[in-house]
């Protein structure tokens, strides 16, 4: 087999453009957080983002709704995430702050108002924000980051800052550092992705009603079938994992699977996004044809890039196992809790998903340290590329998780960066104290008192899949 061809790059000398105290990279969920949680605390922070907004698979790929904050009781995911999702709701208008306002589990998002959201929260934490840019280069300084090189319409600089936090949702800062991960299932399978997308011309009222006069499970499992066989719709999902109703005509559809791709390679996504408006098509028509309510439906949005839930997960100084999960273990050096169902969506068309519950009001420990990548000291890695193993990252991915691992890993760089040291060197009580102090929840223990009004936490139609 021949060698690909290569070619030497000429040595560059590059200026330094940026030195903060903290680099966050990757402006989804967990980044966002981050930064907040860095700058509020007094480090000075830079949020670095590939596209021009923030909000990762939420905006860019148009995930419908936020999967669950509660355990089915309470919530668990308090602190920055829920005051964002709480903007959210207040942001996005009267009539939709009173459907949701009092709803934690499932909540719709509204793309746009979203958007300005985060860019206000990000903004007026302190942190600065740079757009259209990537880091596509490392500086190594033993088990030290030095430096990242990074490319964008100013051409290529370098930032350097003392701490690094890889919110990338792929550990790609860690893995061009070196930092050893799995990817996948035993044989490289990996969760398939969804394009998502938004419709108009919805009649809420004239669905609802269908489904009163039928009995029909609102995720039309029967409707989906049918068209299978019929050849309308390809094989795969039998039901539609996700509807939520923004408006009472405008509707976010998370539904079906893009096969065999790999969110790390440039040309496994450029596939993705073609098969993924492909299908779109196919799924209109269907929904025209068979779903009363549906008839005038008129695509507005489909994602920016396809939805992924699964590439790199690095190897930590702990790996969250399923056995973890189901014993729902708490830790010395929790940092978050997790309730979401292990969820792990069908590798190929004929395969099943897997699906596991804790008990109602039971969740488990995130521990501080499988966000800790092996032999990087000033390197934090946070959302759904922690060290954990299959199982548990189909349940810890989810967007709320997100942000507060996100939150967690950005109080714990001020500390650092206060301090001086690496992340392994900070106190965990004292991480633990701040971020109970702050509104995180790190369970029952006294001194962390539930929410001090009454929430609903389950109050949707179906039960919906990230």
């Amino acid at each position: 087999m021949t060698s690909p061809a290569t070619v030497t790059i000429p040595a560059q000398q590059l200026k330094i453009s940026h030195t903060p105290d903290v680099v966050v990279i990757g402006g989804g969920a967990t980044g966002i957080a981050a930064a907040i949680a860095a700058a509020r605390n007094g480090a000075s922070t830079l949020l670095i983002e590939q596209r021009g907004y923030l909000g990762g698979m939420g905006t860019a790929a148009l995930v419908p709704a936020f999967c669950p904050y509660t355990d089915g009781e309470k919530p668990v995911i308090r602190g920055i995430g829920l005051d964002l999702l709480d903007k959210m709701k207040r942001a996005a208008g009267p009539d939709f702050l009173q459907r949701y306002e009092q709803l934690l589990d499932w909540v719709p998002i509204d793309v746009e108002t979203l958007k300005r959201v985060y860019d206000a929260e990000v903004l007026a934490s302190g942190a600065q924000v740079l757009f259209h840019t990537v880091a596509d280069q490392v500086l190594l300084d033993g088990d030290r980051i030095s430096g990242l090189v990074i490319s964008n319409k100013s051409g290529r600089s370098v930032v350097q800052a003392k701490l690094y936090i890889d919110a990338s949702g792929d550990a790609d800062l860690a893995a061009l550092s070196g930092v050893p991960f799995q990817v996948g299932g035993e044989n490289g399978e990996l969760q398939p992705g969804t394009m998502c997308y938004v419709v108009t011309g919805a009649d809420k009222n004239r669905f609802e009603q269908f489904v009163q006069e039928t009995g029909m499970h609102p995720q039309l499992e029967s409707l989906v079938t049918f068209a299978q066989q019929n050849g309308e719709l390809p094989e795969g999902r039998k039901r539609i994992s996700g509807m939520a109703w923004i408006s009472n005509s405008v509707v976010g559809f998370n539904f079906g699977h893009i096969f065999n791709i790999d969110g790390t390679k440039a040309e496994d996504l450029t596939r993705a996004a073609m098969e993924g408006r492909q299908l779109i098509e196919k799924q209109i028509r269907f929904l025209k044809k068979y779903v009363p309510g549906f008839e005038n439906i008129f695509l507005v949005h489909s994602g920016d890039q396809i939805g992924i839930r699964e590439t790199r997960r690095i190897q930590g100084d702990y790996t969250l196992v399923v056995e973890d999960f189901l014993s729902m273990r708490t830790f010395e050096d929790d940092i978050a809790r997790n309730s979401y169902f292990i969820d792990i969506h069908l590798a190929n068309a004929n395969s099943t998903m897997t699906i596991k519950h804790l008990p109602k009001g039971k969740s488990h420990g995130v521990p501080y340290r499988c966000m800790l990548p092996q032999g990087k000291s000033n390197l934090i890695v946070a959302g759904r590329s922690v060290s954990s193993d299959r199982p548990v990252q189909g349940s810890l991915r989810v967007m709320p998780n997100c942000f507060a691992m996100g939150e967690a890993a950005g109080v714990a760089a001020s500390m650092a960066s206060s301090a001086g040291v690496g992340f392994r060197e900070i106190s965990i009580p004292d991480l633990q104290r701040r971020l109970i102090t702050q509104g995180a929840y790190l369970g029952d223990n006294p001194g962390i008192a539930d929410a001090d009004r009454e929430v609903a936490v389950g109050a949707v139609s179906f039960e919906e899949e990230c």
